[in-house]
Formats: C-alpha cells, structure tokens, sequence
C-alpha cells in the first residue's frame, strides 16, 4: 500500500494561514539545506494531491518556475509540473492545468483508492479544510511539519476537526539555519 505523506507550513502556535487565509507569515528565505530537505521528501513520490483552493495557486505557480531558466528553483518547478497531480474539488467540473485529474468523489474512498494502486509514495498539499479532513480521517500516514518561527495568535488550525486523540511518534526533528524546524511524524498504531 502506498504511503500518504502531508507537506505543510506552520506557525509556532499551529496554524496553516491566519484567519482570512494571510501567508504573509510564511519564511520564503530557505537555505540550500531545507530545499535539499525537500527534494529528498519528493524523491519516493510519485503524486501529489491537492485541495482545489490551493491548487489554483500552487499549479500555475510551479508551471511558470519549470519555464523560467533564471529561477534558482527551476528544477523543483519541473518535478510539481511533471509529477501526476489529482484535485480534490466539489465545484470544479474539469482540470484546466497540465498533468492534474479531479477527484470529486468521497474523500475517504478517493484517497484509500490511490493508496491502494500500485506506485511510490504519495505528497499532500492544501489549504485548512482539505488538510484537516486528510487529519481527520487518519488518511496521512507521515506528517512533514514545516514550523516557521512566527506565532501569529489566531489562524485556521488542521487539527481542530480531530474527535478523538491521534497519536504520532516522531520520527525526525532538524533545524534549518533559516529558522524552520521540521517535525516528521508517523501515524502511531491504534492503541
């Protein structure tokens, strides 16, 4: 079965945007270290799944990096283009960016599907609610915890939907000279 990995950005105080959805938090000053981090992260995946909401930014984003022969981080644009990318969305009726499909079935059966076909390792990015519903329904199997060194008070969490308690074992922590801490966890066995 293939593992499901969640790649997010966080504040020190556990939020994944401020309260009106605001990045500006976000530390876009990474070291050769933390992009080597990434990379490493992305070498065993073979899809990444999204929340419609972010991939309205994040794929033409990556899209434009891959062309552009001046940015630093051309190589990493060409591995989000070229990777196979799915959608999760209720409005969208079809994916108008390269290489994505949607998926507007039952999240839980969507994601157990994917899981279940042969392939690498699989990468979520998304937005509070997509994120928080991955939590939710102990669909993420590694969590990759990008903690910025900023509190900002009040924000959209992703574990606020949890019903009960969800145990982790960490599996790595590592500093990064930009400030960013990594907190990698995997889901613990159910007691």
């Amino acid at each position: 079965m293939r593992k499901l990995k969640l790649q997010v950005q966080m504040t020190v105080d556990g939020f994944i945007a401020g309260p009106n959805g605001q990045m500006d938090w976000v530390n876009p000053n990474w070291d050769d270290d933390l992009n080597q981090y990434v990379d490493d992260l992305m070498e065993t995946v073979d899809l990444i799944v999204l929340g419609r909401v972010l991939a309205q930014g994040f794929i033409p984003y990556w899209a434009s990096v891959a062309t552009d022969a001046e940015n630093p981080e051309q190589a990493s644009g060409k591995l989000f283009t070229e990777t196979p990318k799915i959608v999760f969305t209720k409005t969208l009726d079809s994916a108008e960016w390269q290489n994505a499909a949607l998926a507007k079935g039952d999240l839980v059966d969507e994601v157990t599907q994917l899981k279940a076909q042969d392939g690498q390792d699989i990468i979520a990015y998304g937005g509070a609610t997509f994120v928080s519903a991955l939590i939710k329904n102990r669909l993420v199997d590694e969590l990759n915890l990008f903690v910025n060194p900023v509190a900002i008070g009040s924000g959209m969490p992703i574990f606020a939907e949890l019903e009960s308690n969800l145990a982790l074992q960490l599996v790595e922590l590592k500093g990064f000279e930009c400030g960013i801490v990594v907190l990698k966890y995997k889901s613990a066995a159910p007691a």
